[in-house]
């Protein structure tokens, strides 16, 4: 069976620039399949992690320092669409607490239709991490705070192990 390409927008969504409703609005009028955005809950002042970018401290310029938060950002673009998919390119879920954000998911992906795309990592700035507990060498093999490892979003909003 021939499965057909798919084509998506990826927004670092920040204080600047087109917003992310706008932006998914306009993908969705060009006939883009899915619309994602990115998540850092914040950049740390003092950072030890190479970008992956420039190889150094050094990060490319200030979007970094002025991200938008993932669930809010599709919110806004969920309630000016109706289509186009919706998705994290990517969310950092080792950074949450894994049953309000099994419940923001949940919540988004019904609001929005059943139209929410959960790509998930593990990240790149491990200071960023470590501010949530996560320690640099286990960021690949975190489990989930508060010991819910491998929760899930079911349908229905449910948590299960």
């Amino acid at each position: 069976m021939k499965v057909p390409l798919r084509y998506g927008v990826v927004l670092f969504t920040s204080d600047r620039g087109i917003t992310p409703a706008r932006a998914a609005q306009a993908a969705e009028a060009a006939g883009f399949d899915c619309f994602s955005v990115p998540e850092h809950t914040h950049i740390p002042v003092r950072r030890d992690a190479p970008h992956p970018r420039t190889g150094t401290r050094e990060l490319p310029d200030d979007r970094y320092l002025r991200t938008l938060d993932p669930w809010v950002s599709l919110a806004t673009a969920a309630a000016v669409t109706s289509t186009i998919r919706l998705g994290t390119a990517v969310a950092l879920p080792a950074e949450h607490d894994p049953i309000t954000l099994a419940k923001t998911i949940a919540s988004l992906d019904h609001l929005s239709g059943g139209r929410v795309e959960f790509g998930i990592g593990f990240g790149w700035n491990t200071d960023e991490l470590a501010d949530h507990g996560v320690p640099a060498a286990r960021r690949r093999a975190a489990r989930v705070p508060g010991g819910h490892a491998g929760a899930v979003v079911a349908g229905r909003g449910e948590l299960r192990r």
